[in-house]
């Protein structure tokens, strides 16, 4: 069995939209600890993250780029909904059934293929939508049933997420990669108890940091978009103008490499 196939150009066409979407709708893109993801560039690895929004699939999209570019990235769809989007089969995205058996044994297969061959494979094992602030976190079997059964062992990091408003009007998008759990012999079900663990504890991190609202603990990923926007941007540059005063689309000054501004 291969890996599912990876369309070099239709990824860098899907690419080039989600920078653009997530420019386009968020004020920066910030992330925590990637050394704890860059420097497993060798390794078996599979990145797991909750799953609080519609953004998720496409945020895995830029981080595959921005952080690992030198590997392949895949990650599993509901088979329904992946009939919705089609172009997504030739980006990595793979089809699964999470209610069935037929499904069970279908992600284990290709997930073994997919790491054997050298990919990363990103998942979301909580398997919906679900509040960064839910607790207990519960995961479907199938991370812990994967990472179990592949032999010679692999890595999984677990990888919080959150969507937070700041001072912008846009939101920001903060990211805190945790501490890698090295898979060795565990059974499934430890496994899952230590998945669940180490992702909870990676979350209660990434929630400390957005509640202090500190960009300089985050590295900035990707810059977005700035200021307020229509009339009243316009008259704030004008007065700036008259005043011979630097304009200030922000309301606060913050680390970024690049700023789009909306006027």
């Amino acid at each position: 069995m291969d890996a599912p196939h990876i369309s070099k150009p239709v990824l860098w066409f899907f690419r080039r939209i989600v920078r653009r979407y997530f420019r386009r709708h968020f004020h920066a893109v910030r992330v925590s600890q990637a050394s704890n993801l860059e420097h497993l560039s060798a390794e078996r690895l599979i990145v797991y993250a909750n799953h609080s929004s519609w953004w998720d699939p496409m945020l895995l999209v830029l981080l595959g780029e921005n952080l690992m570019p030198g590997r392949r990235h895949y990650a599993p769809m509901l088979a329904a909904a992946l009939e919705r989007y089609g172009i997504l089969k030739r980006i990595g995205v793979f089809g699964v059934e999470l209610h069935t058996g037929r499904g069970g044994a279908q992600f284990l297969r290709t997930g073994s293929t997919i790491l054997e061959s050298g990919g990363v494979l990103w998942v979301t094992p909580q398997g919906r939508f679900a509040d960064p602030r839910e607790r207990p976190i519960a995961f479907k079997p199938g991370l812990a049933a994967l990472a179990a059964k592949l032999k010679g062992g692999c890595v999984v990091l677990p990888l919080a997420v959150e969507y937070v408003y700041w001072d912008e009007r846009l939101p920001e998008t903060l990211l805190h990669f945790g501490e890698a759990v090295r898979v060795n012999g565990q059974s499934p079900d430890e496994l899952q108890r230590e998945l669940e663990a180490a992702l909870l504890t990676t979350m209660e991190t990434l929630k400390v940091a957005a509640m202090a609202r500190d960009a300089a603990a985050f590295s900035p990923l990707l810059a977005g978009t700035v200021g307020t926007g229509g009339f009243y941007q316009l008259g704030q540059r004008t007065l700036a103008r008259l005043r011979r005063r630097r304009f200030q689309a922000e309301h606060s000054a913050s680390p970024a490499p690049h700023r789009e501004e909306r006027g």
